[in-house]
C-alpha cells in the first residue's frame, strides 16, 4: 500500500477521496491548498500525490513546480485532479511536472487501477 497525499481546496471532495484511500488500505494525509501541499509533503513524504489544479493560494501546477524543485520530490508520482481535460490541459500539467492527469469526477476504478500500476519506488531504484 502507499503513502498518499490529497490535496483539494473542496474539504467535502479530499475527505471524501480520503476515506476511499483509506478503504483501499492506504495511508493518506490531505491539504487544501499548494502551499498546505508542500508542508505536508515535506512531513509526510507520499509516495504519490493526487492533487486538484484550480486551488486558491497556490494553484496545483505550481505546487507541482515547487515539489519537483525539492531533492526528496523528484521520486513522487504526481496525478493532476481536475475537471479540465483538453489536450492544452494535459499538456500544461505535464509541463508542470505532474505524471498523471485524471479528469473529475474520479472514477474508482481508473483510479485503483493507477494506484496499482504505480508501484513503490525503494532507496535502489
Amino acid at each position: 500500500m502507499k503513502r498518499v497525499l490529497v490535496v483539494d481546496d473542496n474539504v467535502d471532495s479530499a475527505d471524501s477521496l480520503s476515506l476511499l484511500l483509506g478503504l483501499m488500505g492506504h495511508t493518506v494525509c490531505t491539504a487544501h491548498d499548494g502551499a498546505e501541499a508542500l508542508q505536508k509533503a515535506e512531513a509526510f513524504r507520499p509516495e504519490l500525490v493526487l492533487m486538484d489544479i484550480g486551488m486558491p493560494v497556490m494553484d496545483g501546477c505550481e505546487a507541482a513546480r515547487r515539489l519537483r524543485q525539492e531533492d526528496w520530490g523528484g521520486e513522487m508520482v504526481l496525478v493532476a485532479l481536475t475537471g479540465w481535460g483538453q489536450d492544452e490541459d494535459r499538456r500544461r500539467t505535464e509541463d508542470a511536472g505532474f505524471n498523471h492527469h485524471l479528469i473529475k469526477p474520479i472514477d474508482p476504478v481508473a483510479l485503483e487501477k493507477l494506484l496499482d500500476e504505480t508501484a513503490p519506488r525503494t532507496q535502489s531504484q
